[in-house]
């Protein structure tokens, strides 16, 4: 859907929302957790990724990164979940 030198974008194989993209980078990193200062410029890299996806989804969107079992993380390498084209509720989990 969208690549850049450090981050590739696509859609989920398993949505839940109408626009479900997973924005992750190329390198690999288990979870916000283990960013480091010297990462600034890859997370600043995977925001404009996410932002890129959301401007095309009227009316608003949301950005989650579950971190940690029993944050709901499954999958063990840095990825941010870009959700939209509907209502979205909250509490989220």
């Amino acid at each position: 859907m969208l690549e850049t030198e450090d981050v590739v974008a696509f859609n989920d194989i398993n949505p839940a929302a109408p626009t479900h993209v997973l924005v992750i980078p190329r390198r690999h990193i288990a979870s916000i957790q283990d960013l480091e200062a010297e990462d600034a410029g890859l997370l600043a890299s995977l925001f404009d990724v996410a932002a890129r996806v959301g401007r095309g989804l009227e009316g608003g969107w949301r950005l989650v990164s579950n971190v940690g079992p029993v944050g709901g993380q499954s999958v063990f390498h840095l990825h941010f979940h870009v959700l939209g084209g509907r209502q979205l509720g909250w509490p989220p989990g």
